[in-house]
């Protein structure tokens, strides 16, 4: 099918475009972006005015739970759910059960996702067998068989000689390392930020040094292997001001940072809510700005959702004994328009870079442009559609948010991977398009 998209803002961050224009999608790729492009060439019209058009947004960060613990989600599901947020790409994180640490399983969750979704789905593969922070994978193998980076997400591989080696062998087969900093043993039984809050609710404490030591470890280690660090889920000033640090004296590092922790705080926790119980957990009012600055001056690159579904049962439980970790793929978009974008913190096109752009640039592949040529994956938004969020709306498995209730500006309005449509939205009616698995 050829489409149209007509008189939407077009926001590419590529060449710096801004401006009201038709986009042109033949077999698949873009042909065509200029004013009044005739409607005759195309067999479905977008009528996209008052909505921004940008590039399918990339999403570096999201736990699909498959295999092993499909109750919480399921690699379908989760496709189901990067859609309806407006995600055309998305990293799928190492820690299931059994981890994504073989090339046997690596092929299992990648043929997986071909055989359920038209999206763009890429693993990530775990830097150490079992992600037991012991012995290392063999990141050459998993490379060639598909691995877009790796990772102990979930975990930290605490022997920093053991780091090291990681990173060395990552930088010899050049394949990303995204970090999750995290000093286990400094963290112990901590399940918030070590603040007021925490000890008005009689809960443990977690430090912001839990973080930071270990952001400005793998910095170093990054240094002195020439491993190519990304650096997930910051969430202190002290490790934004690390990163700023570390690049203005040359560093070529990446970070990202996910919509509740530039939004929410400790004192946002809500009692006994496990909704609120995330690692890294919710911080002080003075990180959030300082995660706003650093995304805004571009210390921070990436936008990412660390999206963490859990069963509705595990999330019952008290805050001590609840897992840690929200869903983010749906509430994305709007938490991010409203309040980096409506309150001025991003200008939309710093928001299309964070959120599509950068991260294809930090994976290497072809995608976060729009331009003639290119394969046409596209996102288009209303940014002044008001609304409240709703889980039991979602497409995830999991419907643990935060965000319960919120009042927020900005709606997907359709999300097309390739040329097809695969979510929509219209006068209220959404449309969720899926590729059929196939029968046994």
């Amino acid at each position: 099918m050829n489409l149209l998209i007509k008189e939407g803002r077009v926001l590419d961050p590529a060449s710096r475009t801004d401006k009201v224009m038709d986009v042109l999608v033949k077999d698949g790729f873009i042909t065509d972006m200029k004013e009044n492009i005739d409607e005759s060439l195309a067999d479905e019209v977008i009528d996209a005015s008052g909505c921004m058009v940008m590039p399918g947004l990339i999403d570096l960060n999201a736990h699909f739970r498959e295999p092993g613990y499909e109750h919480k989600e399921t690699i379908r599901t989760g496709a189901r759910a990067a859609a309806r947020g407006g995600y055309t790409t998305v990293c799928m994180m190492p820690n299931t059960k059994p981890a994504i640490d073989n090339v046997d399983i690596l092929n299992f969750v990648n043929e997986k996702a071909d055989e359920v979704t038209d999206l763009n789905l890429y693993t990530i593969a775990a830097m150490t067998a079992g992600q037991e922070g012991e012995y290392l994978t063999d990141f050459e193998a998993l490379k060639d068989a598909g691995a877009i980076a790796v990772s102990d997400n979930g975990g930290t591989i605490m022997n920093a000689r053991t780091a090291r080696q990681a990173m060395r062998q990552a930088a010899e087969v050049d394949i990303p390392v995204f970090a999750h900093c995290e000093d286990t043993n400094l963290a112990a039984r901590g399940v918030m930020n070590a603040g007021e809050r925490a000890k008005e609710l009689g809960l443990f404490g977690i430090m912001d040094s839990v973080e930071d030591v270990i952001v400005a470890r793998d910095i170093l280690l990054a240094k002195n292997t020439g491993a190519k660090l990304h650096i997930s889920h910051v969430s202190t000033k002290e490790s934004a001001f690390i990163i700023k640090t570390a690049k203005d004296h040359g560093m070529d590092i990446t970070a990202e940072v996910a919509p509740h922790h530039f939004t929410l705080t400790e004192q946002d926790v809500a009692g006994d809510d496990a909704n609120f119980k995330i690692n890294p957990p919710l911080r002080t009012a003075e990180d959030v700005k300082a995660l706003k600055e650093a995304l805004a001056s571009g210390a921070i690159d990436v936008i990412a959702t660390d999206h963490a579904p859990h069963h509705p049962t595990e999330k019952e439980k008290s805050f001590d004994e609840a897992p840690f970790g929200v869903v983010g793929l749906e509430t994305a978009v709007p938490v991010t328009i409203t309040e980096l974008v409506r309150t001025g913190v991003l200008t939309p096109l710093q928001m299309v870079e964070k959120m599509s752009y950068n991260p294809a640039k930090i994976l290497g592949i072809d995608r976060g442009e729009l331009s003639p040529g290119k394969a046409a994956d596209i996102t288009i938004i209303n940014p002044a559609l008001e609304y409240e969020i709703d889980s039991n709306r979602f497409a995830s498995k999991g419907k643990n948010t935060p965000f319960e209730g919120r009042h927020v500006y900005g709606k997907v309005m359709y999300t097309i991977v390739g040329g097809r449509i695969v979510y929509s939205e219209h006068n209220g009616t959404e449309i969720l398009i899926e590729r059929e698995v196939p029968k046994l």
